[in-house]
């Protein structure tokens, strides 16, 4: 149940978007683009407490894709899911 939650807000996200504004592929954008900068955020706040020695002012500009922060699954899934659900819908929608 905890891997579904972030790719049904952002196909709630993306619905909303789509319905208002007819395009479905930058609600998939806006949607998707949320969760992958609040992963990337969490990773970097990650970064900073095991290799940063607290401060922010040590994030090396890469710390981001330092693999060694990126260890569980559900790290993945909450940015690539929301990914792979809302580009899915898009392409559905636009094909009609």
């Amino acid at each position: 149940m905890q891997y579904l939650q972030h790719p049904a807000m952002a196909l709630v996200l993306q619905v909303a978007i789509g319905l208002a504004f007819h395009n479905w592929w930058a609600g998939a954008l806006i949607a998707s683009a949320y969760f992958i900068g609040r992963e990337a955020a969490q990773a970097e706040y990650r970064w900073i407490e095991r290799f940063g020695g607290g401060l922010r002012r040590n994030l090396p500009w890469w710390g981001v894709f330092d693999m060694r922060v990126w260890p569980k699954l559900d790290q993945w899934l909450d940015w690539i899911g929301p990914i792979a659900v809302t580009c899915g819908l898009a392409a559905i929608m636009t094909q009609a």
